[in-house]
């Protein structure tokens, strides 16, 4: 996927959860897009890792941050 088709890609999905209003920053797509090199599955896994982040340290949105941390988290495992 492209970049755009990233973030599509992911804010259809929390449209489809109910969620309207952003979520996730510009930054936090951004890292997610190129770590996963656009593929789906690979976007799945670091979304759902920088969301757990985001809820660990206590915040709303997903930043960089959070998704720096899913990145660590889902790319050494694989």
């Amino acid at each position: 996927m492209t970049a755009e088709e990233t973030t599509g890609y992911i804010r259809r999905h929390l449209q489809l959860a109910g969620r309207s209003d952003p979520l996730f920053s510009d930054d936090a797509i951004n890292l997610i897009h190129e770590s996963s090199r656009g593929k789906p599955r690979t976007i799945n896994n670091l979304a759902i890792q920088a969301l757990l982040a985001t809820f660990a340290a206590g915040k709303a949105i997903v930043d960089e941050n959070a998704a720096r941390s899913a990145v660590t988290e889902v790319i050494s495992t694989e």
